[in-house]
């Protein structure tokens, strides 16, 4: 595929053939969302299911010849936000400018907005991501974030205790 460079052939084989649990050369396509977000991809569920995601075990599946061009696709797409996306959103909610947001505002934003979590999600989310609130209920949504983009947390926000 003249879109796909030899080092993202090499890079998607290795992990196709992770997912393709039987070995069988056949990936199931309920994993292809985890597939794409392994070579660094954030594909929203709306493009997982529009490039022929399945939401159950055994509906479907995709060759490695057939997946290339669905990886290529999803990179294209410009409906994912990046990083510097969600700081400029969660700034919205950052009252006094200082980094800091309420922390029950956040979880409200993951429960109601784009794709939503449920309340166990959250939950899991906020508790491996998430600084502790300060005694006025504030939080450091930069480090936040950074945990969750694996990016690396800039080393002049220090954590509030």
């Amino acid at each position: 595929m003249a879109d796909v460079s030899s080092d993202d052939v090499e890079k998607c084989t290795f992990a196709y053939n992770i997912y393709d649990t039987e070995g069988s050369g056949q990936l199931d396509c309920f994993f292809l969302g985890d597939l794409l977000r392994a070579l660094g991809l954030n594909p929203t569920q709306g493009l997982i299911e529009k490039l022929g995601g399945t939401k159950k075990k055994g509906e479907k599946t995709i060759s490695f010849e057939e997946f290339l061009p669905v990886f290529s696709q999803a990179r294209k797409d410009k409906d994912c936000g990046v990083y510097e996306d969600f700081i400029e959103c969660l700034k919205l909610y950052d009252k006094a400018e200082n980094g800091l947001m309420v922390g029950a505002e956040l979880s409200h934003i993951l429960l109601s907005l784009g794709e939503r979590l449920n309340e166990k999600e959250v939950d899991e989310v906020l508790k491996d991501c998430l600084d502790p609130e300060d005694d006025d209920g504030m939080i450091p949504y930069i480090p936040f974030l950074a945990r969750i983009c694996e990016k690396p947390v800039p080393d002049d926000i220090k954590p509030v205790l």
